[in-house]
């Protein structure tokens, strides 16, 4: 279940227009954050941002599931489960959730190190190709903020 001022930013965020996958972001921090404190671990970085997503896709953010290129079947299923609970409203089960913080409480912490996480967007970068990398980094450029 994801704290309430998180929740709270998602919406701030929201409210300003920003995109599905910025208000995303919110909750994909705090599971960082839940891992650096030592709540409980991940696999690795990318079950650790996987996490935020569902946690943002149950808590109401209209991320869309991805491509049927971009992701396997049970990523899209999943995603597709995640986004239907979250239009629900539907409360996730008590004793569901204390099974899941059991089974991460047992994995390591490094998933959410500075290395691992520098590794997992390098290896996401490299995915996508140069011309998708540098109209990222042009937009990145344009939204700057001036100082």
């Amino acid at each position: 279940m994801p704290e309430k001022a998180t929740i709270e930013r998602a919406r701030r965020l929201e409210r300003e227009g920003k995109s599905p996958s910025t208000q995303a972001g919110e909750f994909v921090r705090e599971e960082i954050r839940n891992i650096r404190k030592g709540r409980h671990g991940a696999r690795s970085a990318k079950q650790a941002i996987a996490i935020g997503l569902s946690m943002a896709r149950r808590a109401g953010v209209d991320l869309p599931v991805p491509d049927r290129d971009a992701a396997s079947s049970e990523v899209r299923r999943k995603a597709a489960q995640d986004l239907a609970k979250g239009r629900s409203g539907q409360r996730p089960s008590p004793v569901r959730s204390r099974a899941r913080v059991k089974a991460l409480k047992k994995e390591s912490r490094s998933a959410a190190s500075p290395r691992a996480l520098s590794r997992q967007a390098k290896s996401a970068a490299r995915k996508r190709g140069a011309a998708a990398r540098s109209r990222a980094a042009k937009k990145a450029a344009r939204t700057r903020q001036r100082a």
